[in-house]
């Protein structure tokens, strides 16, 4: 079984410096080939294609764009009246995928409306996802990229975001229905919304095609004091097969240097 492949997620580690790019730059430097991020648009798109290609690293994820963060929006590929802008920011996010041969988009589902009954509006914003999700697998398919939807746990994190459980995100696919359309997987989402993570990972695993960690509840280093067992589900996934890459999505205690060890010591014993 080949060992497991872990790319830093450059919206949670290194955050000491203020640059994605110098951030790149201290991910390589902290042994790792890859990196992800959420929203990157902020930076010069020029200036991090030349610090990827001056590392070598590998960009492997990036999220579409909020909206208007201002606004309160998180995504907008469920929000009813929102379609014109979901594509044009499927436009943006797919200009940065293609200069950074980035081939993971995660088309962001968004929030329940401020004021409005998820009960009573979930069948729309579903139908817009849909949609919207049909319309992003055609532009995707195209350029070999594939979209991803991730649900996130509104227990804790996000009490309105629309997408919330693996299982509400499965139906979602089959109603989509376009292969390049998986399933990222946030364990700790997972955890937070329905605890049973390894039949979970079982009966889910042929939609996945990203996977991000963090320890629950703290959300911090996955050899943190916390509910999830990771060296079990490291070996999980290996027994099953996944080839691709482990998004490391965690609040370091301490520098992100210092809380690398786990990480360090999982390539130790697999080489």
């Amino acid at each position: 079984m080949p060992p497991l492949k872990f790319c830093a997620n450059l919206s949670w580690l290194f955050t000491d410096l203020p640059e994605f790019t110098q951030r790149i730059y201290a991910a390589a430097s902290a042994g790792f080939q890859a990196v992800e991020a959420a929203w990157l648009y902020d930076s010069d798109l020029q200036e991090l294609q030349r610090v990827k290609n001056a590392t070598g690293v590998d960009v492997v994820l990036i999220n579409t764009p909020l909206g208007d963060a201002k606004a309160g929006d998180l995504g907008l590929g469920a929000v009813p009246g929102r379609e014109e802008d979901f594509r044009k920011g499927l436009d943006l996010a797919m200009q940065y995928a293609k200069a950074l041969d980035c081939r993971r988009i995660h088309l962001m589902a968004g929030r329940v409306p401020v004021g409005a009954d998820r009960a009573t509006i979930a069948v729309e914003m579903e139908d817009t996802f849909v949609q919207n999700l049909k319309h992003a697998a055609d532009v995707l398919s195209n350029e070999g990229i594939t979209g991803l939807i991730e649900p996130i746990n509104t227990r804790i994190t996000d009490p309105r975001y629309f997408l919330d459980s693996p299982h509400q995100a499965a139906a979602i696919l089959q109603k989509v229905g376009h292969p390049n359309i998986k399933l990222q997987m946030d364990v700790f989402h997972w955890q937070i919304m329905d605890n049973n993570l390894t039949q979970n990972i079982h009966k889910y695993f042929p939609l996945i095609g990203h996977i991000q960690i963090a320890q629950v509840p703290g959300r911090n280093e996955p050899d943190s004091a916390g509910e999830l067992n990771f060296p079990y589900l490291f070996s999980l996934l290996e027994e099953m097969g996944y080839q691709g890459y482990i998004g490391c999505e965690y609040k370091p205690l301490g520098s992100t240097n210092e809380g690398l060890g786990w990480v360090k010591d999982y390539l130790k014993r697999n080489r």
